[in-house]
């Protein structure tokens, strides 16, 4: 288990910002793959309501997204790669969707190709999975309620997880176990030191595999965990909870905060966008 790590994305926090006719949520997956996935989540908007904005945070994690109004099984389900900074949606239209949020570590071994080449353009499931990607993608657009979905969908990743051994590399597995222990307060030539391996070679793995630097996975870790002990409210202050987590200048801490969640911090409570 990765030490609580449990990467949040906006709509936890601004629930009362939100038009009546868009609704986010969260399911926890099975405790048997509570180590592979951080969540299931559903997202569903109804226009009439005006438009909505839909933020998107940069978590450690890859999803597979499915379009539950798409007309064809074939463009329906497609793969969100990791991301490094945010992302705005503006809703305009009536949309639901599915997602499935995989650990960094463990998705290659759904995604049969290392996250690196999932970069850029969506790719769609059917080009990973084939014809089976079809046949999940067709069961999960038949479904009448999201628990049917995840029900599918926990079927197939339960079978998919015990016929394969976790495909990252050994030395990534381990660099993320260190980084969520650390709740990504710790240099990379620090990590490099405990993994017994130079920074140089770290920042190559990094690269092939993820296709982003040791670096960059540790701001968004640090900075996904700041967010969830921020919401669980323990901390009063930005201030107090900044410090705890390495930003001892406060431009630093808003710079960092600006560019993973697009807003300064005292802009939680206003209207998004």
């Amino acid at each position: 288990m990765r030490s609580g790590y449990q990467p949040i994305q906006s709509p936890r926090f601004q629930r009362n910002l939100q038009h009546s006719g868009y609704k986010y949520r969260e399911y926890a997956p099975s405790e048997s793959l509570a180590s592979h996935v951080a969540c299931y989540w559903t997202m569903d908007f109804h226009a009439g309501d005006g438009n909505q904005v839909h933020r998107i945070l940069p978590d450690g994690c890859v999803d597979i997204i499915i379009d539950l109004r798409s007309p064809s099984c074939r463009k329906a389900a497609f793969v969100a790669g990791l991301m490094a900074q945010y992302e705005v949606m503006t809703l305009t239209e009536a949309q639901s969707s599915f997602g499935i949020r995989f650990f960094i570590e463990s998705a290659q071994t759904v995604l049969k190709f290392p996250v690196s080449a999932f970069i850029g353009s969506p790719i769609f499931l059917e080009d990973i999975w084939g014809e089976e990607g079809l046949f999940i993608v067709e069961e999960i657009l038949a479904a009448d309620t999201a628990s049917e979905i995840v029900e599918i969908v926990e079927r197939r990743l339960n079978l998919l997880f015990s016929c394969n051994v976790v495909s990252s590399s050994s030395l990534l597995h381990a660099s993320m176990q260190y980084m969520y222990a650390f709740k990504g307060s710790i240099s990379p030539s620090e990590l490099a030191e405990k993994l017994s391996f130079s920074e140089r070679h770290l920042r190559r793995i990094f690269d092939r595999e993820l296709g982003m630097s040791p670096k960059e996975m540790l701001g968004i870790v640090r900075f996904q965990s700041m967010l969830q002990e921020l919401h669980s409210g323990v901390h009063s202050s930005f201030t107090d909870i900044a410090m705890k987590y390495g930003y001892y200048d406060q431009s630093h801490f808003i710079k960092s905060f600006k560019r993973y969640y697009g807003l300064l911090p005292k802009q939680l409570g206003k209207i998004d966008g």
